[in-house]
């Protein structure tokens, strides 16, 4: 008997940690956000600001309480980057929707130029329960012209160490629309400097209308991010590679942490190309194409008829408290990709 209750504890234990978080979702409509507890601690922040062009998550916790996302340019933080301005938290967009460009677009454009650019304005949240989060957003050009009206469904989730999200975005073409191909793209994140790869050099990157960014030297001290992928590349060695999940791995403030990006197996061009950057930019790019790979025969393209519509889904898990293996990340896209 005494063996039995011994042992009754330690299966609770065992089972509440297991077990799935709690998922609570709080509105402020005053401000513009919903913030995503799970387990009763803030994992991010659903915000629509009108200086950022297009809605993102931010910040974005461990289960511990670290930020991995960096925090320029709305919360600066010392010997942060300030490079890419619109780079902000974890989004969705794209750099070439009918000629104009969605992905560079934020308050660092000239006026002028302006016109080259679209935004994707917030319009309402549909809905805000239990862990579902669903809005309404529209990709406009520069005088206002709905181009795409996207409706996104959020799945929030935690478990133990992990946290989670589903980010389902369903895009409603209003007249034809063209996705044309490029490397700016699609689902977006911009991480803490701990998981930039450490540098001593200064790095120029061009986006696709030859604008120049210079990523200067950094401050290396506790900067030591690596990627690894599903098809084993690591390091620099994962950028325009097309691979079912790509990880990030890094340590802050003495935590090993992983952050593990999934394409769905249902999106467009399954598997996705990575333009994952050891600065410190991790996406994937579901229209990536040719700038990615220049042996491919044909240009990648999406053609929306008005009406028509496409979706695009991804998971992002991110572990601390020790790294998931990659044996462990292959085992969350099966999972995922069920």
């Amino acid at each position: 008997m005494k063996k039995l209750l011994y042992v009754l504890p330690l299966l609770a234990v065992f089972a509440g940690c297991c077990r799935d978080a709690r998922v609570s979702l709080v509105r402020d409509d005053a401000v513009g956000k919903v913030d995503v507890n799970v387990g009763g601690t803030l994992f991010t922040s659903y915000i629509h600001p009108d200086d950022v062009a297009k809605p993102v998550l931010w910040p974005v916790f461990t289960a511990s309480g670290k930020d991995i996302t960096r925090g320029y340019p709305r919360a600066p933080r010392p010997f942060e980057s300030i490079d890419h301005p619109h780079h902000v938290g974890l989004w969705f967009n794209f750099g070439d929707v009918n000629g104009l460009d969605f992905w560079n677009n934020s308050f660092a454009i000239p006026q002028e130029q302006k016109k080259n650019y679209g935004s994707i304005i917030f319009d309402r949240i549909v809905s805000a329960k239990g862990n579902r989060l669903v809005t309404l957003s529209n990709w406009v050009d520069n005088d206002g012209k709905v181009l795409l009206i996207e409706e996104t469904t959020f799945i929030f989730g935690g478990k133990g160490s992990e946290r989670s999200v589903i980010r389902s975005a369903k895009l409603t073409a209003v007249d034809t629309v063209v996705m044309s191909e490029s490397k700016e793209g699609i689902l977006g994140l911009r991480v803490d400097r701990a998981f930039q790869k450490p540098s001593n050099n200064p790095e120029r990157y061009t986006d696709a209308k030859g604008n120049v960014t210079e990523v200067a030297v950094v401050n290396n001290e506790g900067i030591n991010g690596e990627y690894v992928n599903s098809l084993g590349d690591r390091g620099d060695d994962v950028w325009s590679k097309r691979a079912e999940w790509t990880m990030l791995n890094g340590t802050k403030e003495g935590d090993d942490i992983s952050i593990l990006i999934i394409d769905s197996k249902d999106n467009p061009n399954f598997p996705a190309w990575s333009h994952a950057r050891g600065y410190g930019l991790f996406a994937v790019n579901s229209l990536g194409g040719r700038p990615f790979d220049s042996t491919l025969p044909e240009p990648v393209k999406l053609t929306l008829d008005p009406s028509e519509t496409v979706t695009f889904t991804y998971k992002v898990i991110v572990k601390d408290g020790g790294f998931l293996t990659e044996e462990e990340a292959e085992a969350r896209a099966r999972e995922f990709n069920r």
